[in-house]
């Protein structure tokens, strides 16, 4: 099958939407299916505000639909609600095109950590978004429910996976720290809601490993704690291996694909409460879920690593792109007619 992917988030960014979607496309094209990319870096970008290392693009449209009607695709997936994927959107539904979507990212609630604006205007024009789409692919059974609360239609429960031969138990001396090893991975950005984290009263050390606008800030406020960046998946698992307790103080993502980077690397979770955690964990016992989250990391010190790395196990990528599939919506190509 021939499809097609527009999306504003891709390397050179690091996040989970680019880890799900690079993966995602990977194993697609393992399973024999032709796959084209439409990404920023095709483009001219600037930065985005209060977030230059995600890169927007600019006066897309003609371009992204020319590229469409040469590949012909057969489906069109369009996994983030930025500058290409709105150029995409308009052009699917000139031509009549059914596609599909994606809701990666909570970015109201993102804007409105910034603004502090009503999360009812933020969602309006997201859901437009996502309005005509075939199937919104939420990444949780949480997500699903919240988006379907806010009106949200045609949604679909999906899920993530992760890649179990990369992040493995490991031994525990790539780090020199007292230990236990609290430790948290991911972007360093303000709705990631660190301070909940690095404010905690913790035996041992508190680590964190990725960057981001916000970590010079934090690293003047919390001198005590340890900052970290991890050069390529073999480092940043050796990382996650060496961590006693993965800390994941986020309020607002819609998965978090680290915890379960952390679970198959033997290392139990603590966080709040809130989707994301619910959905990862379950009923799991892997990991703690308390609104005191110090409580939380020090009952998760208890916890058996096998027990993480079996729990991990059970999210296949394979899984992931077979649901995908069976997600998307055919496109019935009709020839564009040309002038000579």
């Amino acid at each position: 099958m021939r499809i097609a992917f527009v999306t504003d988030a891709w390397f050179p960014q690091e996040n989970g939407v680019v880890r799900v979607l690079s993966t995602l496309i990977e194993r697609l094209k393992r399973l024999g299916h032709e796959i084209l990319l439409i990404e920023p870096g095709q483009f001219t970008t600037l930065p985005c505000p209060t977030y230059p290392e995600i890169r927007l693009a600019l006066g897309a449209s003609g371009a992204i639909g020319k590229q469409l009607d040469d590949f012909a695709p057969e489906a069109l997936h369009l996994p983030t609600e930025g500058p290409l994927g709105w150029a995409a959107r308009a052009f699917a539904l000139k031509r009549g095109w059914p596609f599909t979507t994606a809701y990666h990212s909570k970015f109201p609630e993102y804007i409105q950590a910034r603004t502090g604006l009503p999360l009812s205007w933020l969602y309006a024009p997201v859901r437009k978004f996502h309005q005509p789409s075939s199937g919104v692919l939420c990444p949780s059974p949480s997500v699903y429910r919240e988006l379907a609360q806010r009106g949200f239609v045609h949604l679909r429960e999906w899920t993530h996976g992760v890649d179990t031969q990369v992040f493995r138990p490991q031994p525990k001396d790539f780090l020199d720290l007292p230990r236990p090893i609290h430790m948290y991975v991911g972007r360093v950005t303000v709705e990631k809601n660190l301070p909940a984290f690095l404010a905690l009263d913790l035996p041992g050390s508190k680590l964190v490993v990725g960057s981001g606008p916000a970590r010079k800030g934090l690293m003047r406020i919390y001198p005590q704690a340890h900052f970290r960046i991890a050069h390529g998946d073999v480092e940043l698992s050796r990382y996650f291996a060496s961590a006693d307790v993965f800390v994941f103080p986020s309020l607002t993502d819609t998965f978090g694909l680290v915890m379960l980077e952390a679970l198959a690397s033997g290392v139990p979770v603590a966080a709040f409460p809130v989707t994301g955690p619910v959905d990862v964990l379950g009923d799991s016992g892997v990991g703690f879920l308390d609104w005191d989250l110090a409580l939380a990391a020090k009952q998760a010190l208890s916890i058996d690593p096998e027990r993480c790395r079996a729990h991990a196990l059970t999210f296949s990528w394979d899984r992931v792109a077979e649901q995908f599939l069976d997600f998307l919506a055919p496109i019935q190509q009709v020839p564009v007619r040309r002038c000579a």
